[in-house]
């Protein structure tokens, strides 16, 4: 069976190849920004990446997949940070690049054939600069940033659809074409509103984050979008197999990256695009102004083993948005706690190994995970008889569920859902009604429940 993804330029499913003689796939997955805790809805994103990755190992072999995921260690949120705490950048960077990395770790994923970091291919960037220069496809404005000629490539804007929409200076899209890295964008050096930066003059709000620019002129940091394209060149040459992120990387930055790679290298960029759909959590958007944006650390916090969010996280349909519950995190604990039970009856018996066929054909068609999950519970309800364990061992891998991980037990609440509890108890006390009420409802969305008893309560785990 062959693993067959949506394609987000044809807008078809088509199966994932290898266009180089050696047979390996080329694979590339935009990481993360390095200047705070990566959040639950950043994790779906690589979570799901991982188990494409894991997903393509079965089918071609671990040494056939070459794996690159950047981390962006160099842009204005970096450069904030490292302002606002008064330290060197890489030194921010660095802390938060291995809390990132811990993060993984505990959430199964396997490590990246190559993580590189974008301040460590400024040289790369620069030389790729310097040839859409050359090619006559960007240009230097007045304050000594390079900027992207977006006509001067006539296929701009075909992965996003942008002709179908239109795309015109000072519209919505177009302010979009500062991507994430706005701070330092100023609308009025462009010789077109569409045009996107690929080097950012140096400005004293940058403090001593600076490199010598292209054709060494005019100090400055490369613009987001040319990191991607000089880092993965550099370690998977000029076509990918397979370049993926979450949907929200689609506009600006895939568009971006397709225009100046294609212009700098003469190739075609990409041959397949992944992307995946943003997480809701209790059926909102996350924001820290709601309280729903919860981290790793926070959830185990809470009592919640890390392979139970990985669970949690992987169970929709990665290109459907998926609403987190702590609920969801109760019952994907239940489900691994079943998957654990099951495999010790198996021992080390062989058996029909076909039984798992339906598992392995829901997740080679465009990655159906519930599907998976679906045909493997099928398998685990009507009991051990039969099942090969080695082929059980493969879809554990599949899914990177470790049913080694001991179940985590939680003997206390956290000190805040203590407070919550205690503050209940005094407007419980007062037959203040609206407000106890309202403080159950926060102990219950902290994943806790509080029973009353006539001298006092007990705070437990929900679920």
């Amino acid at each position: 069976m062959a693993l067959q993804l949506y394609d987000s330029f044809t807008r078809t499913l088509r199966p994932i190849t290898a266009a180089q003689p050696d047979g390996v796939v080329r694979y590339y997955n935009c990481g993360p920004t390095v200047y705070a805790a990566a959040h639950i809805g950043n994790f779906r994103t690589f979570i799901i990446n991982d188990t494409i990755r894991r997903v393509l190992e079965l089918q071609f072999g671990s040494d056939k997949v070459r794996y690159v995921r950047n981390v962006t260690d160099v842009d204005d949120k970096t450069i904030r940070q490292a302002k606002l705490e008064q330290r060197p950048l890489r030194e921010i960077t660095q802390k938060w690049w291995n809390k990132f990395s811990a993060d993984c770790r505990a959430l199964g994923c396997l490590e990246p054939h190559v993580e590189p970091a974008a301040t460590d291919h400024i040289p790369e960037q620069i030389n790729m600069i310097e040839v859409l220069m050359d090619k006559g496809h960007a240009y230097r404005a007045a304050d000594g940033s390079v900027y992207f000629k977006v006509d001067s490539f006539p296929e701009y804007g075909r992965l996003s659809r942008l002709k179908e929409r239109e795309l015109k200076p000072g519209s919505a899209l177009a302010a979009g074409n500062t991507g994430k890295d706005t701070a330092s964008v100023d609308a009025d050096e462009k010789e077109d509103g569409t045009d996107f930066a690929l080097w950012k003059a140096w400005k004293p709000e940058d403090g001593a984050v600076k490199w010598e620019g292209p054709q060494g002129q005019d100090p400055g940091r490369p613009g987001w979008h040319i990191e991607c394209s000089a880092m993965s060149r550099k370690h998977l040459g000029l076509t990918l197999d397979l370049h993926t992120g979450g949907v929200d990387l689609l506009f600006p930055h895939h568009e971006n990256e397709i225009a100046q790679s294609e212009c700098c290298n003469g190739v075609k960029f990409v041959r397949h695009w992944y992307h995946s759909e943003h997480l809701l959590v209790d059926g909102k958007k996350m924001s820290k102004s709601l309280g729903n944006l919860y981290t790793l650390d926070e959830l185990t916090e809470m009592g919640h083993a890390p392979m139970a969010v990985r669970y949690a996280l992987l169970a929709g349909h990665p290109r459907k948005q998926l609403n987190f519950t702590l609920d969801s995190l109760h019952a994907a604990a239940k489900a691994l706690a079943n998957l654990r039970q099951f495999r010790a009856k198996l021992g080390n018996q062989s058996g029909d190994t076909a039984l798992f066929d339906p598992v392995f054909a829901a997740l080679h068609d465009d990655l159906n995970i519930p599907g998976a999950l679906g045909a493997l519970f099928s398998i685990v309800n009507r009991g051990p008889d039969g099942v090969d364990a080695e082929t059980f061992d493969r879809v554990m891998f599949a899914f990177g569920f470790d049913l080694t991980e001991p179940e985590q037990a939680v003997s206390e609440a956290p000190a805040e859902v203590t407070a919550l509890a205690e503050k209940r108890w005094a407007a419980k006390q007062a037959k203040d009604w609206p407000t106890a009420d309202a403080l159950r409802g926060e102990i219950q969305a902290a994943g806790w429940t509080m029973k009353d008893r006539k001298d006092g309560y007990d705070l437990e785990p929900a679920g």
